[in-house]
């Protein structure tokens, strides 16, 4: 795959080039493949199908994880996250050490590599917040929390220009792959000014199933707004906006628990 250069972009096939459009701008590939019949039951290429399988399965659980978290995301604004969480998915899947090729999946492989996580790669929210923060996830109670202490906003956010108050924001999400089915939460703190007053301590809470057996996942987030003849505005579109996944719990334990 190369980008085109010219002062005319072409879109459509010449010969064995075809020239399309992307979010990158517009770029050139040659034609080519195999055919569909063979990839499909030739038994040399038994890898290719296992892995083809497997990259279905890392887009399809990517998707319903974003979705599990479409609330919060609305305000995030990072056009590559389908494409990023995915290659994080197959990491997942092949942590596997259960299943067959192919049949490799999120429930037995390690979610909690997903631990970390920036939905906003252009603000991640490890450079965005500097305050100390703990989350928790207590599955037998099906609560998922962040607990944030005391801070000076003005020296422990870096507050894009034109901000003058920020949010923080907690979304939870119990996810069923298999079923492909979600129960989720979200929380927020109100809108609180980027100045030197000490903020008061953010307890921000979720709730989701108790005692549930899927994977749980927990993400923290900051939005940016400016004050402006009384009226909040976000900043953007979201894309000063940070989110990331600061808990996950995969699997209860042997036994519960």
């Amino acid at each position: 795959m190369a980008k085109q250069d010219g002062i005319i972009p072409l879109k459509g096939t010449i010969g064995n080039f075809t020239f399309y459009k992307s979010k990158d701008g517009y770029m050139v590939r040659t034609k080519g493949g195999i055919d569909a019949n063979r990839l499909a039951t030739d038994p040399a290429f038994a890898r290719t199908r296992e892995n083809m399988a497997e990259f279905r399965h890392a887009g399809k659980s990517g998707k319903l994880l974003r979705n599990a978290f479409r609330t919060v995301l609305v305000n995030v604004g990072d056009s590559h996250l389908p494409s990023r969480l995915s290659r994080e998915m197959v990491k997942v899947l092949q942590a596997d050490t259960t299943s067959l090729r192919g049949q490799r999946n999120v429930i037995d492989g390690e979610a909690e590599l997903l631990r970390g996580f920036e939905f906003n790669s252009n603000s991640p929210l490890t450079t965005t917040f500097s305050a100390p923060f703990t989350p928790a996830i207590d599955r037998v109670a099906g609560v998922l929390k962040v607990d944030v202490p005391a801070f000076v906003p003005v020296a422990m956010i870096a507050a894009p220009p034109g901000a003058t108050h920020f949010k923080m924001e907690v979304a939870g999400a119990e996810i069923d792959f298999e079923a492909g089915a979600f129960v989720n939460g979200i929380n927020a703190s109100v809108e609180i000014p980027i100045d030197e007053t000490l903020t008061a301590p953010l307890n921000l809470t979720v709730n989701v199933t108790a005692n549930s057996t899927k994977p749980l996942f927990l993400a923290l987030g900051i939005g940016f707004y400016q004050h402006v003849n009384g009226k909040m505005y976000g900043l953007k579109n979201g894309s000063y906006n940070a989110l990331a996944l600061v808990e996950v719990s995969g699997l209860p334990a042997a036994g519960g628990g």
